[in-house]
């Protein structure tokens, strides 16, 4: 079981107050193609949960966009730093197709971490998910070439490929377009 499967079980396993709680505080919402959940600047004074469709959340340096995560159905999107510290963030967060998702108030998941502790460990094991998911995106951008990078990324997350844009794709593994093209002609 790997740790994904971990934390989907420990939300199954909720009590149905929490449940029922965590459904009281959000909210869904439809976003479509191109709109941003969240902007450069702004602080993230919320999770989103995706039910639905795609998104990602990227930086501009220079005036390029460089992803840096992609977001599908289940997955939360944040601005990690922003959310915890309650700061200006730097990255914006868009919709790369039309998606629904729950939305979370930090403050009222905040409440809700102390009237149900057992989404104060939710929230530990959602961030140690994270921290794992990040080392070893960064294991890999040190270690890795490349074309290994896109290899490891066809087998982990194939669906990448069939839905993301290509120009999104080669950001998102650090790499030109022309690169990304000449690996997907050798494969």
């Amino acid at each position: 079981m790997n740790y994904l499967d971990t934390i989907q079980q420990y939300i199954n396993n909720l009590p149905h107050e929490v449940h029922q709680a965590l459904n009281g505080a959000s909210v869904i919402r439809h976003y479509k193609k191109g709109d941003l959940l969240l902007k450069q600047g702004e602080v993230c004074q919320r999770s989103f949960h995706l039910h639905s469709g795609i998104a990602r959340k990227y930086y501009l340096n220079d005036g390029k966009e460089i992803t840096t995560e992609i977001y599908f159905k289940n997955d939360l999107a944040l601005s990690f730093e922003s959310y915890v510290l309650q700061t200006p963030g730097h990255e914006y967060i868009e919709a790369l197709s039309d998606l629904d998702a729950s939305i979370m108030p930090f403050q009222a998941f905040r409440a809700l971490r102390k009237k149900f502790p057992a989404l104060m460990e939710l929230d530990v094991m959602l961030s140690e998910y994270y921290a794992i998911w990040l080392e070893q995106r960064l294991f890999q951008f040190y270690t890795l070439d490349a074309t290994l990078r896109y290899k490891a990324m066809l087998e982990k997350s194939p669906q990448l490929v069939q839905f993301i844009p290509l120009t999104i794709l080669a950001s998102y593994l650090g790499i030109s377009l022309e690169t990304l093209s000449r690996i997907r002609a050798k494969i």
